[in-house]
C-alpha cells in the first residue's frame, strides 16, 4: 500500500489473525446513540403496545418485534428508510450488528413488520411523549401548530380533476378524427401507408384509452373532493408553495415551543383550514393538560374552528388575514366600521352608528346585519367611498364574534407570538425533509403513510432529546 511509509499513522493488516476476536460491544462507544434505542426498546411493554409477541406454533421462528423496532428507529435516526436499504446495512454496518445481536433480516420480512405494526408503532411514539412530560419537558403548555406537504408515491400526472380530465378525453378525439381523416383520405387514393402500424390499429388503440378515460370521468365526478390518484387513491393534488401545486400528504403537527419536540402529529389529506381544534386535542391527550395556549398561522383562520378550540379550554392565537375586496372597489374596508358591544352598534367612517336589523344563515353560521337607513346612507357626504351600490353599506357580523374578539386583543399583547410559531414548527419539518432527501413518502395509503410519519417523528424527537440531556441521562431516565 502506498501510504505504509514512516510518518503516517499505519492500519492493521487484514490478513493478521487474533487469538481472541474483538467483541462488538468493544466498537460501541458509551456515548453511542444506538444504546439509547437499545433501552428505549427493551423498556417498552410490546404486547401491550400492540405488537405481536406470540410465535406461531409451527414453522420458522419469527424475529421479536424488538429487534425489528431496533432497526426501524436506527434507520429513521440514521436518513436509512428503505426496506432493502435496512437489510443491506443489517449485514454490514458494525453498529447495526450490535443492535440486533447479530440478526440480518431480508427486506420483505423488514417491510412487512413496518406494514402490520402500526398500531404498535404508533404508540411507541406516544409512549416516548410520555417519557419526555415525565421529564418536565412541557412546562410552559405552548405548542405551535402547523402542517406541511409531504410528497406521495402518486405522481401529478397520475392525478385525475373533471378538468385535466376533459383534456385529455378531448385530445384522444382529436387524433381519433385525424386518423379516420387520414383512413379515408387512403381509401381514396388507394395507397400504401407507410407506417408499420396500420391506422385501424391505433383508431383501436385511442378507442380503448377513450374508453378508460370515460370511466376515469365517472370516477372522478362521484368523488367528493372531484380528483381521483390512480397510484396511492388517498394521495390529494395540494398546493405547496405559491401556485405550485404537487400530490401530497398534509402532516398537521403541534411543536412545543420550549424545546421544538413534536408532541402531536396527524397524516391528513385536507388543506390546514378546520384542522385547528382536532390538532389541538391531540396536543392536550399528549401533554395530559386542558389549557394549553396554541399558536397557528392565517392559513388555519375559521370562526368555527376557533371557536371550538376555545370551547375545548386551549387558549387559540391564530390572525386574521384581510380578504375584503373592498379596497380593490375603492371603497372603505370593513376594518374602519368599529363594533360598539355596549350598543352593539357599528360606528361607520362617517361617524354614524349601524345598527343591528336582522339575522340569516350564510355557510352555516348566523350572521347578524347593521345598516343605516338608506335615507341616511344615500344623504351622507362618503356614499361613494362607501358603497357602489344604490343601497346602504351593509354589515355582517358573527353571532360568536365576541370570541373572536377577546383572541385578537390577546394577540396585540403578544405580538411576536407568529414569530415564535414560525421559529417553532418550521424546525421540525426541515429536519425530517432533510433527513428524507429529495423524495417522496415510500408506502403508500393513510394509514401506511401515518406509519411511517410516525418512525420520522420518534427519530426526530429522540434525537432532540439526546441533543438535550445527552445518552446517559436519558438512558437513567428510560431504565428508572
Amino acid at each position: 500500500m502506498g501510504y505504509r511509509m514512516s510518518g503516517f499513522i499505519a492500519g492493521t493488516c487484514r490478513a493478521q489473525a487474533t487469538l481472541f476476536p474483538d467483541r462488538l460491544d468493544d466498537y460501541i462507544t458509551e456515548e453511542n446513540t444506538i444504546r439509547v434505542i437499545d433501552v428505549f426498546v427493551d423498556s417498552l411493554d410490546l404486547s401491550t403496545l400492540g405488537f405481536r409477541t406470540m410465535s406461531a406454533a409451527t414453522g420458522r421462528p419469527p424475529y421479536h418485534p424488538s429487534i425489528m423496532l431496533k432497526l426501524f428507529i436506527y434507520g429513521y435516526l440514521n436518513r436509512i428508510q428503505s426496506s432493502r436499504r435496512l437489510e443491506r446495512e443489517a449485514g454490514r454496518n458494525v453498529e447495526l450488528m450490535w443492535l440486533l445481536e447479530r440478526l440480518a433480516p431480508d427486506f420483505k420480512t423488514i417491510a412487512d413488520f413496518r406494514k402490520d405494526n402500526a398500531k404498535g408503532i404508533k404508540n411507541s411514539c406516544r409512549t416516548f411523549i410520555g417519557l419526555c412530560r415525565q421529564l418536565n419537558m412541557f412546562t410552559d403548555a405552548i405548542v405551535a401548530i402547523d402542517g406541511s406537504k409531504f410528497k406521495a408515491v402518486n405522481s401529478k400526472e397520475n392525478n385525475y380533476t373533471p378538468k385535466k380530465i376533459e383534456f385529455h378525453i378531448n385530445r384522444v378525439e382529436r387524433h381519433i378524427d385525424d386518423y379516420m381523416k387520414l383512413l379515408d383520405a387512403a381509401d381514396h387514393k388507394d395507397d400504401q401507408v407507410a407506417d408499420d402500424t396500420p391506422i385501424e390499429d391505433k383508431i383501436t388503440g385511442l378507442n380503448k384509452k377513450l374508453a378508460e378515460l370515460n370511466e376515469l370521468k365517472k370516477e372522478v365526478n362521484n368523488d367528493p373532493e372531484k380528483q381521483l390518484s390512480t397510484v396511492d387513491p388517498d394521495s390529494r393534488l395540494m398546493k405547496t408553495r405559491g401556485m405550485t401545486r404537487a400530490v401530497c400528504y398534509n402532516v398537521q403537527s403541534a411543536v412545543d415551543t420550549k424545546h421544538h419536540l413534536i408532541v402531536a402529529h396527524e397524516v391528513t389529506n385536507k388543506q390546514d383550514r378546520g384542522q385547528l381544534c382536532q390538532v389541538g386535542k391531540l396536543a392536550q391527550t399528549a401533554l395530559e393538560k386542558q389549557t394549553i395556549t396554541v399558536i397557528a398561522d392565517k392559513g388555519y383562520y375559521s370562526g368555527p374552528d376557533i371557536k371550538d378550540t376555545q370551547d375545548a379550554g386551549m387558549t387559540a392565537l391564530v390572525p386574521k388575514g384581510d380578504t375584503s375586496g373592498s379596497e380593490k372597489k375603492g371603497i372603505f374596508n370593513r376594518s374602519l366600521f368599529q363594533y360598539d358591544s355596549d350598543k352593539d352598534v357599528y360606528i361607520c367612517p362617517a361617524n354614524q352608528e349601524l345598527t343591528y336589523r336582522f339575522s340569516g344563515i350564510e355557510k352555516g353560521m348566523t350572521m347578524r346585519r347593521y345598516f343605516l337607513d338608506i335615507m341616511t346612507c344615500r344623504a351622507c357626504a362618503l356614499k361613494s367611498q362607501c358603497s357602489k351600490s344604490k343601497g346602504q353599506r351593509r354589515i355582517a357580523r358573527w353571532e360568536h364574534q365576541d370570541q373572536i374578539d377577546s383572541m385578537d386583543e390577546v394577540m396585540v399583547k403578544m405580538p411576536d407570538s407568529m414569530l415564535i410559531r414560525k421559529q417553532t414548527v418550521e424546525h421540525p419539518f426541515g429536519t425530517i425533509k432533510c433527513w428524507m432527501g429529495a423524495t417522496h413518502f415510500l408506502t403508500r395509503r393513510l394509514e401506511n403513510v401515518s406509519t411511517e410519519m410516525n418512525l420520522h417523528v420518534l427519530a426526530y424527537n429522540l434525537r432532540r432529546m439526546i441533543s438535550i440531556h445527552g445518552p446517559d441521562k436519558l438512558i437513567a431516565a428510560m431504565a428508572a
